[in-house]
């Protein structure tokens, strides 16, 4: 199934004190993490919204810029939806570095064409964030988003979405600030250890 790829790289990364999208784990800028784990899943183009456009096109995004500086990620999901050449678009943020291929297939693979959105939901908790939507979603996402609605879990309601339940919480994991980081980089020493 042909899909598009999109890495919402906005925002204002306050609660880290820099941008967010390169800052690095493991040597890997997260934006780049993201794009591998589209990649690998098979996306045939993947855009970023919002961000430092140069620097994430030397990443491989095709970049787009907020047109909703300021007002969150549901109009982030919004350009990611124009952007796209595809009718299916896997949504991604910019801060979960252990989303990988897998995931983003098993979302890819479970949307069927009656589908609005497949969202994975993590301890009773849709990930509007790591989802995968269909681009017939655009008119009701943009009513809900003209009517003043900013959070992207709410606007799921005016959707025909279905939960992808099975999902390890762990790996929708969001790296919010330099505490989250050190935690991040530490369990995955720790993981690559028990590996070795």
């Amino acid at each position: 199934m042909s899909f598009s790829g999109a890495v919402l790289a906005g925002g204002s990364s306050s609660r880290m004190g820099t941008d967010k999208a390169f800052v690095e784990v493991n040597g890997v800028p997260l934006a780049a993490i993201a794009y591998q784990s589209l990649a690998e899943a098979g996306a045939s183009e993947i855009h970023s919204i919002g961000g430092d456009g140069e620097r994430l096109a030397s990443l491989g995004f095709l970049p787009h810029p907020d047109t909703h500086p300021g007002e969150g990620p549901l109009g982030g999901i919004i350009d990611a939806m124009h952007a796209s050449n595809r009718p299916i678009v896997v949504i991604l943020a910019c801060d979960q570095p252990r989303v990988d291929g897998t995931l983003v297939r098993r979302l890819v693979e479970a949307l069927d064409e009656h589908d609005d959105a497949v969202v994975p939901v993590a301890e009773g908790v849709p990930q509007p964030l790591a989802a995968v939507y269909s681009t017939r979603a655009l008119a009701a996402l943009e009513s809900a988003f003209d009517a003043g609605q900013r959070s992207p879990t709410r606007a799921l309601e005016r959707l025909d979405w279905r939960a992808l339940e099975d999902v390890d919480p762990v790996l929708l994991d969001d790296v919010d600030d330099p505490d989250d980081l050190a935690r991040y980089a530490r369990n995955t020493e720790h993981h690559d250890s028990d590996l070795r």
